[in-house]
């Protein structure tokens, strides 16, 4: 997004949430009117980064100029209706590399952080990653709706020998402050990896350091952390050896909104494996540098136990101003066709 992408997320977040209000005071009416005019609504319903919806009776009267738009509702139960964020269109070729990526690695169980809906994903993967029979290598998708306005939620994708056998989803999950931890969700997806071994894998996209104050975001972070942690443990107790913590969790592995998962369980990085095939580059996310490991796959000491092998596999990222810090596919020609700006991170286990 373009350096106006901060204050347009930050006042789409903030006018959903005000407009959740049961009454529009008057200073609730100005910020709604800031955050409008932010979002380029103020004349129109449609914008170029964001859509007004009033579904049902009306949020602002737009008289013409210079006459200025004013807040008609007087609360929540006065109109229905909320902003959605323009959804960009995503390059074709950047699409073909995420695909490419998806199949060179070639994991029988791979999650995924950023997903529109299952439709989407499944779409996406029905058409683009096949086998070598034009089949889908991915036959089953899932994707749980989060808390996210922007529809970006986390997911889960298995080849066809491994089904999904349980979702349990902690959408609602609160802190002892009665504040719901996660910004998305933290999906368990339980797989059938064999007739006698289960895997259950929470799949995590933790709050962003880009956008607000910086110590609110890690104090956010930190709660996220200290709640996967305890569902960790809730596992583990349960009689579940064989568990996967895994996704963005946009911090480093010496930060403190992260310690309570990193250092307070039992769960191993994969990168400090022996078998792990380091390339120098300890990070995960754009050029690869060590403040830039925010991407994890952190086992249970069972499954650790069964690594051979795994890597972060860069050739669908563009590194550095001129795309030359590492290799990448040679049809990735600029910053727009790169299959994302996170590389893919794995782990090789091994059953018998």
């Amino acid at each position: 997004m373009s350096p106006a992408g901060n204050p347009i997320l930050d006042a789409h977040a903030r006018l959903n949430t005000v407009l959740r209000a049961e009454t529009y005071t008057p200073a609730l009416k100005d910020e709604i009117l800031t955050h409008l005019g932010t979002l380029g609504l103020l004349r129109s319903d449609q914008a170029e980064f964001a859509v007004l919806r009033q579904v049902r009776g009306k949020l602002l009267k737009r008289p013409k100029a210079p006459s200025p738009p004013e807040i008609v509702a007087g609360g929540r139960e006065d109109w229905i209706g909320w902003v959605d964020l323009v959804k960009e269109r995503v390059d074709e070729l950047a699409m073909t590399h995420t695909a490419r990526v998806i199949g060179d690695v070639d994991a029988d169980i791979i999650a995924v952080i950023e997903a529109e809906s299952r439709t989407a994903l499944k779409h996406f993967t029905d058409a683009g990653v096949l086998s070598p029979r034009s089949q889908p290598l991915y036959p089953r998708v899932m994707v749980i709706d989060g808390n996210d306005d922007r529809g970006i939620d986390v997911g889960l994708m298995t080849k066809k020998p491994h089904p999904i056998v349980n979702i349990v989803s902690h959408v609602d999950d609160a802190d002892s402050s009665g504040r719901r931890v996660f910004g998305r969700d933290c999906p368990e997806y339980t797989v059938q990896v064999n007739p006698d071994l289960q895997i259950t894998m929470l799949v995590n996209h933790f709050k962003s350091k880009g956008y607000g104050k910086q110590a609110d975001n890690d104090n956010t972070r930190r709660r996220q952390a200290t709640r996967v942690a305890a569902l960790y443990d809730q596992l583990r107790r349960a009689g579940q050896p064989n568990v996967v913590v895994l996704g963005d969790l946009n911090d480093t592995p010496d930060s403190a909104p992260l310690r309570p998962l990193l250092v307070g369980t039992d769960l191993k990085d994969i990168t400090t494996h022996a078998a792990f095939i380091s390339d120098g580059r300890p990070g995960t996310y754009a050029n690869g540098a060590k403040g830039q490991k925010i991407d994890y796959v952190l086992l249970s000491p069972a499954l650790y136990a069964r690594v051979v092998g795994g890597a972060i596999f860069r050739k669908g990222v563009w590194g550095g101003k001129n795309g030359t810090l590492f290799e990448h596919y040679d049809t990735v020609t600029s910053p727009a066709h790169a299959g994302s700006d996170h590389a893919a991170i794995y782990a090789d286990l091994e059953f018998d």
